[in-house]
């Protein structure tokens, strides 16, 4: 099997990878070792960011968040919920840092109006009725695992193929240039550039290259009961911290996040601390969230992308938090002395079309063969309900 470009990893971030280098005209592969946003894709919380969380501090995320919300809610409605959000200052947060968030928020380029406490009750009936100060912001809801099939369908219309179930096992290196890879049934995809968009996994591929990835990984816990307890996406208006977000998805309400730092990307164990913290911090914001029945808990594992020459992981939740959200393309002929590799690490849900786009930009240089990005323009089909290769 052949191709220009070989996508390892069929999460959002692959997929958006494999629609964008397709659309480009370039033959493309993508290999994911389970089901299509079997990852961390499928196991984050469902907000689609305005920006407002990281506009203090992380305003690169935040700007990149107000572009790409905006993008991805004119090219992909059917996989959005414009549920709106609500910021809230309770007692005992921080009384001066609406005085940092307002302005921040305009600096960044989000939509931000102050709400009258008093009106909250009428707004959001489930909340806890001392909330200091609210401030609506554009967040909504976001359809991951519907996105990552409407992306594949779109990346199958232009000519890419999807294989799914199958783990890559090993990448082939001649004279030192990653040329293709070795799936687990023995399958050998030759390629001009190998794209690792495995997320928290991109530094066990980048590894089999000789190759680093410097991926923060970090095990976040969440919680859903059932029923949609707010309206809107609710988060506490604090310096980002863990348990709070309340995002209604779907029909439960999900708390999140806990931030710590792992080893293991496959280390989704909800702990019952971390499980216990969120129902607490639920509480707080939704009298009686711990009790609204039908309990259910997971954990997901991101990566977060510090410096090329920086430490592998963060020694403590807080130094966790102080990472940027945002995203890092790593050509490995520049960073390791090993062409043909690139991997896209880092981000989030809401810019996953961005870092696509910045993958496969690298890619045209790597192929010298300059070809522009449609995905910003392009709607994604309505429906991916497609059967791909196993």
């Amino acid at each position: 099997m052949k191709a220009d470009v070989l996508v390892v990893g069929g999460g959002a971030t692959g997929a958006g990878v494999a629609r964008d280098a397709a659309m480009r005209g370039l033959r493309t592969v993508l290999v994911e070792r389970g089901a299509l946003a079997s990852g961390t894709t499928a196991k984050f919380h469902g907000q689609l960011h305005s920006g407002a969380r990281y506009a203090v501090r992380d305003p690169v995320s935040a700007r990149e968040c107000v572009r790409e919300s905006a993008i991805l809610r004119r090219i992909g409605p059917a996989c959005i919920e414009e549920t709106g959000g609500v910021f809230v200052l309770l007692p005992g947060d921080n009384p001066g840092y609406p005085g940092r968030f307002l302005p921040a928020c305009r600096a960044a380029g989000v939509a931000v109006e102050e709400l009258d406490p008093a009106a909250i009750p009428e707004r959001e009936p489930g909340l806890t009725r001392h909330v200091v100060r609210a401030f609506a912001v554009p967040d909504g809801t976001l359809d991951s695992v519907r996105l990552v099939r409407a992306c594949a369908a779109s990346a199958t219309a232009s000519g890419a193929r999807i294989l799914t179930g199958r783990s890559v096992t090993g990448l082939r290196l001649d004279a030192g240039r990653v040329v293709g890879a070795t799936l687990e049934d023995g399958t050998s995809v030759e390629a001009e550039v190998v794209v690792n968009a495995a997320g928290a996994w991109a530094a066990g591929v980048a590894a089999m290259a000789g190759c680093r990835v410097p991926a923060r990984l970090s095990k976040g816990v969440m919680v859903a009961v059932a029923g949609r307890l707010v309206h809107a996406v609710v988060s506490r208006c604090r310096l980002p911290a863990d348990g709070d977000i309340l995002v209604p998805l779907g029909g439960s309400t999900i708390m999140g996040t806990t931030d710590a730092p792992v080893k293991d990307p496959d280390d989704g164990v909800a702990d019952d601390t971390a499980v216990r913290a969120m129902l607490a911090a639920g509480d707080e914001l939704v009298p009686g969230y711990s009790s609204a029945g039908s309990i259910r808990t997971w954990a997901a594992v991101r990566p977060l992308v510090g410096d090329v020459g920086g430490p592998a992981s963060p020694s403590s939740p807080s130094e966790g938090r102080q990472v940027s959200r945002s995203h890092r393309v790593i050509d490995h002929g520049e960073h390791d002395g090993v062409a043909g590799l690139i991997t896209i690490a880092g981000g989030k849900a809401t810019t996953f079309r961005l870092m696509a786009e910045e993958a496969v930009d690298a890619v045209c240089v790597a192929l010298g063969s300059p070809r522009p990005c449609r995905t910003a323009r392009e709607e994604l089909p309505a429906e991916g309900g497609l059967d791909f290769a196993r």
